[in-house]
């Protein structure tokens, strides 16, 4: 049995790779780091028919270590055991490079069970997720990994990979083609960012050509015929399927709920429900956050229950999600202040934790202050006490500032007012 043309013609170095070049592209930091063969562990993440297992591919070409490739889909734990009891073989004397498609469907206790070996070594980890790895991927096994984001290929990006194919199926059918630049654009924009989708159109555009014929005459109208239901998939207007989610939350963000509902309707339609779910929890913190707290509960049920509801039921819950985001008062404020916070923790601006506030275990039997004089709020009025939380390397430092609108304002007032009484109560 022949394999698919997708893996036939699957790129062998990173210069045959089409798309993303913020990650592959020259001097990138994922370039570089595969180019020095010492590989580490990685995640990669996004859509489907991006180069996620072409490029794990490429890095088992640059190892010494043997390729071990399971299918979390169908994998077990006893698969993942043979693969450990592998380590320090003749059949893998310099390790093994375990890579691992559609992490998502490992369970915690399966993702568990590669903690020991990818910590000590035996193992080098390269997982697959077309999901959000934060949310899928246990939280020890993740801490040891490096994450890259992949995206959709852009038309542009896609066409040399079209190329190649037509250029292999000819030289298979010992025929020539003749390819339109209108059908090579069409079946650019009927991928919707997928190379393997549009390496699978051109396949069927050749098995679709008359028997016999050569010239094989890729015309538009034939790419037309065939991916009808694609293109109906994927936006009309030709735009990239990535730049309406960016559209969806913008149009959130700006207020906007016919246009919000519009561009959940593009993306339900192109089957991506995740991505929508994804952007509607997003907006409800970043976006709407503390002016209206009580959205973020709402729009994760929503959320639930279009999951639960499935394709086509699951629009309605998402639809009010959207309109209920978009008609909400808007604050960015939490978004704000952590993103500063993480600026200088990522700086190093962390510093000890107060004494006050350290584990009181802290203490051992030859420690010569005992105690971390740390105050408790609820035995004060108001349940407040003046006491330093931040390191001292950024005492004072003010993060958070409350965005003006009644909510926060109303919670910032009464803090003010609670700062306001200091007296202990005779508890």
């Amino acid at each position: 049995m022949r394999a698919p043309l997708a893996d036939r013609i699957r790129p062998k170095n990173l210069d045959e790779m089409v798309g993303q070049p913020h990650l592959i592209g020259k001097g990138k930091a994922l370039r570089n780091i595969i180019e020095s063969g010492d590989i580490p562990n990685l995640i990669f993440y996004g859509p489907s028919g991006t180069g996620k297992t072409t490029l794990a591919s490429i890095i088992a070409a640059k190892t010494d270590r043997k390729l071990c490739r399971l299918n979390c889909t169908n994998a077990s734990t006893s698969d993942i055991k043979d693969v450990i009891s592998q380590i320090g073989t003749l059949a893998a004397p310099g390790g093994i490079l375990l890579y691992l498609d559609e992490i998502q469907y490992f369970t915690k206790k399966q993702q568990q069970s590669l903690l020991e070996t990818v910590e000590n070594g035996g193992i080098t980890l390269i997982a697959s997720t077309t999901e959000n790895p934060y949310f899928y991927i246990y939280n020890a096994l993740l801490s040891r990994c490096s994450v890259f984001e992949f995206k959709p290929v852009t038309p542009e990006d896609v066409k040399p990979a079209i190329d190649r194919a037509f250029d292999i199926l000819a030289e298979e059918n010992g025929v020539t083609v003749d390819l339109s630049d209108v059908a090579k654009s069409r079946i650019a924009d009927a991928c919707g960012g997928d190379v393997r989708k549009a390496v699978g159109i051109c396949e069927m555009c050749m098995l679709a050509c008359p028997a016999g014929q050569n010239p094989a005459v890729i015309s538009a109208e034939l790419v037309d015929e065939l991916t009808k239901n694609s293109a109906q998939r994927y936006d009309r207007t030709g735009d990239e399927h990535y730049d309406c989610i960016s559209a969806l939350h913008k149009s959130l963000r700006g207020s906007d709920p016919d246009a919000a509902v519009h561009y959940l309707s593009r993306i339900l339609l192109a089957g991506d429900m995740p991505s929508a779910c994804r952007r509607l929890m997003c907006a409800a913190c970043e976006d709407v956050g503390l002016a209206y707290p009580q959205i973020i509960p709402i729009v994760k049920s929503a959320v639930d229950m279009a999951l639960q509801l499935g394709m086509p039921e699951a629009r309605l819950p998402l639809a009010d999600a959207a309109i209920l985001i978009a008609l909400s008062p808007k604050s960015n404020s939490g978004y704000l202040a952590v993103s500063a916070a993480q600026k200088d923790v990522e700086s190093g601006k962390a510093g000890p934790v107060p004494r006050c506030l350290q584990n009181k275990h802290f203490d051992g039997e030859d420690a010569e202050k005992k105690g971390q004089g740390y105050l408790y709020p609820h035995d004060f009025e108001n349940h407040y006490v003046e006491q330093q939380y931040l390191p001292d390397s950024l005492k004072n430092t003010v993060y958070y500032k409350p965005g003006d609108n009644k909510n926060e304002q109303a919670f910032y007032d009464n803090l003010k007012k609670r700062k306001g009484q200091k007296r202990k109560l005779d508890l």
